[in-house]
Order: structure tokens, then C-alpha cells, then sequence
């Protein structure tokens, strides 16, 4: 495949990944925050919060808003990110405006699905919300917001995206309270918060989580190359056994954890008797990896 035609299957992967991101974040939005009158961050908690007082469809409000923070992402984050934010913000709010018809009843109020069981329902929102967030970032994307002021910090400073949203959020929630007069309905939105933002948190970790092989073995050429052909890079140490007094070959090996299967299996293939040392890693930054990010 041509470099050009590898951009493009690259594009249309992310599209496609962030469309299933929105699908699960607006399902959570609307089947099961909306019917309670939770109020989550952002600029979907803005759109809740004054579709509570006024009635305007969360959708118009959401689409308003995002337009000057388009324009900062635009300077900042660059090209894709902007196209790729237009996107989700639009075919957010296109799905907000359709699964609202979908769910609603006749009367034009909303079905609460749970019963009432509101904390159920709040953290099943929660969660749903956060791995969609979660989905959508992991592939280049934004549903806008304090999204794009998250992407923007994280861009700079390893700070989780989770945290960012996180202290912007707090003021949005907060803000239910005047609409409500409800301290109960503003602890359902910060839980709804806390919850949300660890299910981002985890499932950007579990993708890009990074493990270290310490490969012992004596037929580590074949090792070695096998594994450079995954792409990953190969580490040859020498070592000495302690007991034997032996010279030992020591390879060392970074990748993904979702990568770790694949390299096993080309140990096994090779040596079956090799002895292997797998363990996590805080963070690995480099080519291939994370950039490193600070002053």
C-alpha cells in the first residue's frame, strides 16, 4: 500500500473508531442521564443544564458553543485534530437530535429506563460516557469542549486527560444547582463525574499500557530478528550468569501490552525453553511511543 493510501485507511480507521466512541458516549447521554436530570461536565453538561431551564434541544446548544473552541483547536492542535473534532462534534450532535426522537414519549419527556433506580442509572451513564471519551481520543479525535482545553494541556504536560476534564467540569456541574435547587441531583453529577473520568482514565491505559521483555536465551539472533519484524525494536545486552560464569546474551524488549501476545508467541516458536521476564512500565516515551511532554 502507498504512503498515500496508507494516510487514508489510517483516516477512514479513526472516523470510523470515533463514530463508535460518540455512538456509546451520546447512548449514555440520553438514555440514562438525560431521563434523571444528571448533569455531567463539559459542553454536553452546559447543553443539559440549559435544556433543564429553558427546554432548547441539547444539540443546538452543543453546536454553539463548540465553534470558538473549534477555532482554538484549529491554532493549537493542528489540521487532523480539527477535522477530525468537526466531525465528531457534528455527528454528535446529529445523533443527540435522533436518538432524543427515538427515546422520548409521546408527551415529549423521556423514559427512565431504570425505574427508579437513579444510581444505577448514573453510573451506568458514567461509564458508558467515559469509555466512548475514551474510544474517541485514543483515535485522534474530540467530542469538543473542555475536551479540546484537556487535549490541549495534555499535549504539553503529562497530566491524564481524565484529571483536565475533570477540574474544568467541576464548575459546569456545580451549576445544576441553580437550576434544581437539588443537592441530590448535584451529588448524582459529581459522581457522575468521578466515575466517567476513571472509566477514561482506564480504558486509554489499558490501550496504551507498555511492557518490558527481558528475552535469556541462546538462540536470541532468531529471536531478534523475528521480533524486528513486528516493528519493534530489539536491545542486545551482554551479561554473565553468576553461578556458571557464563557470557549471556540479554535482549530487551518494549512494546504495547497489547503486542506481548505476538512476542511470546515468536519466543515459544523459537525457544521454548527461554526465559523470559515480562513486567509494566511506568511510561515509555520515544519514537513509537508517547512524546515526552514538558518545558
Amino acid at each position: 500500500m502507498s504512503p498515500q493510501g496508507l494516510a487514508t485507511f489510517r483516516q477512514i480507521k479513526d472516523l470510523l473508531f470515533i463514530s463508535f466512541g460518540i455512538l456509546l458516549y451520546v447512548t449514555g447521554y440520553v438514555c440514562f442521564q438525560l431521563p434523571y436530570h444528571f448533569t455531567t461536565g463539559g459542553v454536553a453538561g452546559i447543553a443539559a443544564v440549559v435544556f433543564y431551564s429553558t427546554g432548547i434541544p441539547v444539540q443546538y446548544t452543543f453546536l454553539a458553543l463548540n465553534v470558538l473552541l473549534l477555532i482554538l483547536a484549529l491554532k493549537v492542535l493542528g489540521v487532523k485534530f480539527m477535522l477530525n473534532t468537526i466531525y465528531a462534534v457534528l455527528f454528535m450532535a446529529m445523533l443527540m437530535a435522533v436518538m432524543q426522537g427515538w427515546v422520548k414519549n409521546p408527551d415529549g419527556t423521556f423514559p427512565q429506563l431504570l425505574g427508579d433506580q437513579k444510581f444505577m442509572s448514573c453510573v451506568i451513564a458514567a461509564v458508558i460516557e467515559g469509555i466512548g471519551l475514551g474510544v474517541v481520543f485514543l483515535n485522534n479525535g474530540s467530542t469538543g469542549g473542555t475536551d479540546i482545553i484537556a487535549a490541549i494541556v495534555n499535549k504539553y504536560r503529562d497530566v491524564s486527560l481524565g484529571r483536565m476534564i475533570m477540574l474544568s467540569d467541576l464548575l459546569i456541574i456545580s451549576s445544576s444547582y441553580l437550576v434544581f435547587h437539588s443537592i441530590e441531583l448535584l451529588l448524582f453529577g459529581y459522581c457522575t463525574m468521578v466515575i466517567e473520568m476513571f472509566a477514561l482514565d482506564n480504558s486509554m491505559i489499558a490501550v496504551r499500557q507498555s511492557v518490558q521483555f527481558l528475552i535469556f536465551s541462546k538462540k536470541y539472533e532468531q529471536i531478534a530478528t523475528e521480533i524486528a519484524k513486528t516493528g519493534r525494536g530489539v536491545t542486545m545486552l551482554d551479561g554473565e550468569g553468576w553461578y556458571t560464569k557464563q557470557p549471556q546474551k540479554v535482549l530487551v524488549v518494549l512494546c504495547r501490552r497489547s503486542e506481548s501476545t505476538r512476542i511470546f508467541r515468536i519466543i515459544r516458536h523459537i525457544d521454548p525453553r527461554a526465559f523470559v521476564s515480562q513486567g509494566k512500565v511506568a511510561g515509555v516515551f520515544g519514537e513509537g511511543f508517547d512524546k515526552m511532554k514538558g518545558k
